[in-house]
């Protein structure tokens, strides 16, 4: 009986011993997939705003009253008031999207379904190239990584062409 116990007891040792040596491979690799996540919804608005699609671009972001985008003095509540601020800014006669560019990101994740972006943005344009500093809270939903809180700064002077 002695036997089977002490064969038991090293089994299960083994057991935990393999669980915590995988457990933060898997954490990792978890919090890698979800940084790529977030990196790719990035990406993809990129694309789309440098196509012109502004409802593509506008996909990244939270379809909810909730969502919130601070720009200087102003406070936008919710997604349909985000796009129309930027269609308005973008899209009017006259208005044109320009060339976009983020660079300097850093993703942080908070949490398993919660990340934290810091970057900076720059849009050429063929009248100014305007940029600046932003902060994103993203937020994972079944449909997938959304910013659910935008904070975008403009830079006091623009920023010189490359």
């Amino acid at each position: 009986m002695f036997a089977s116990w002490s064969r038991a007891s090293s089994l299960f040792a083994i057991a935990i011993l393999c669980y915590l040596v995988a457990y933060p491979k898997a954490n990792a690799s978890d919090a890698d997939a979800s940084l790529n996540a977030v990196r790719q919804v990035l990406d993809s608005q990129v694309a789309a705003w440098n196509k012109g699609d502004l409802k593509g671009f506008m996909a990244g972001y939270w379809k909810s009253e909730k969502l919130t985008f601070f720009s200087g003095d102003k406070i936008e509540h919710g997604w349909q008031a985000t796009y129309d601020r930027y269609q308005k800014r973008y899209q009017a006669d006259g208005k044109e999207m320009g060339k976009l560019t983020f660079s300097e990101l850093e993703i942080e994740m908070l949490g398993a379904d919660t990340a934290w972006v810091r970057g900076r943005w720059k849009l050429v344009t063929s009248k100014e190239t305007p940029g600046g500093l932003f902060t994103l809270v993203f937020k994972k939903f079944p449909e997938g990584w959304r910013i659910v809180h935008d904070h975008t700064s403009a830079a006091q002077k623009q920023i010189p062409e490359e």
